[in-house]
């Protein structure tokens, strides 16, 4: 695997390679020397700068999504024009649990929304240090309740729905699906962008990428630290799909869980665990695609204005989607 390099960064691309030292020459304070509150506004700051325009679509709505304990969750929906009820991808969006919103993750959803011909529901789960582990995975949860319930009435066609997500919200849709087969509810796909999916950050690419390539070692620590309420909580299968274990000490089972796509980025700490992941699902019996777009980093997916990997993995991913709806 690339992740024992001897010098990684050879194996950026020359694009991917720059657009590192400009940011790096920019000269932000890091994001774990920043409050929550300053990393959120940090984020949102910065997100569309790289990012494609968003995508014009027939139909842009705001709704709100009711969890368990009443409290409403904003979200939006995005879908391209249709005659009859379209299928759904559920997105949950990346940053650690602790940044990010649906509007950082706006043009990626739309792109997708347009690209693969479904409708994209993006949730604003709570956020850490506010509302810690496990409420963001609680919320998913209801999300997915909720757009069951709901899909009729929004013109959704509740027998095709998938969940999706980047990152921590990848980890997110990788926890929800497998509640999805607990439950007996067929999901048509389940569609991660490099996922968090280890409760320890101990695999090769962890320490060959732990500096220099956008996620650094310090930021996965400063989330988690916001987000876990202690370390037994690294231990638990709805932070860790991939080495988590249940209340009763088992790792789950994968048997069933819906098919899976998955789009890595080579340089990135976390691309053996999703590899990881990918083949513990193949083990199952789960049918997996497992793209890793070479010489870019965690976050690429939003480059889509210099990074030419972003939107090919937003293509590969709408086509993904397209497969399972049919």
């Amino acid at each position: 695997m690339s992740s024992h390099h001897q010098n990684p960064r050879a194996l950026l691309s020359p694009v991917m390679r720059s657009v590192l030292d400009r940011i790096a020459r920019a000269g932000h304070v890091p994001m774990h020397a920043l409050s929550p509150d300053q990393a959120r506004l940090a984020y949102e700051a910065g997100a569309g700068v790289l990012d494609i325009p968003p995508h014009k679509l027939a139909r842009v709505e705001d709704v709100v999504v009711t969890a368990r304990d009443g409290v409403r969750l904003p979200a939006r929906l995005m879908a391209p024009d249709a005659s009859g009820p379209l299928p759904a991808l559920l997105y949950f969006h990346g940053g650690g649990f602790t940044i990010g919103s649906r509007a950082t993750h706006e043009s990626l959803c739309r792109h997708l929304a347009h690209l693969a011909h479904c409708a994209v529901l993006s949730v604003d789960y709570r956020l850490a240090p506010e509302w810690k582990f496990p409420t963001a995975v609680e919320d998913a949860w209801d999300s997915l309740v909720w757009l069951r319930q709901n899909a009729a009435g929004l013109r959704l066609d509740a027998r095709r729905l998938a969940v999706g997500g980047d990152s921590a919200g990848g980890t997110l849709a990788a926890v929800t699906a497998i509640g999805a087969r607990d439950a007996g509810w067929p999901l048509s796909l389940q569609l991660l962008f490099y996922p968090g999916c280890a409760g320890h950050q101990n695999t090769a690419s962890h320490k060959t990428f732990a500096e220099g390539f956008l996620l650094e070692e310090a930021h996965i620590g400063y989330f988690f630290n916001h987000y876990l309420r202690s370390p037994a909580d690294r231990n638990d299968w709805r932070f860790a799909p991939l080495d988590g274990v249940d209340e009763q000490g088992q790792a789950r089972d994968l048997d069933g869980v819906a098919p899976a796509w998955i789009g890595l980025a080579e340089c990135d700490p976390l691309t053996d665990e999703g590899i990881l992941y990918a083949d513990r699902l193949r083990l199952a019996g789960v049918a997996v695609d497992l793209e890793i777009y070479a010489g870019v980093v965690h976050g690429f997916i939003q480059f889509g204005r210099a990074i030419p990997q972003a939107l090919q993995s937003h293509n590969d991913a709408a086509r993904a989607l397209r497969h399972a709806f049919e």
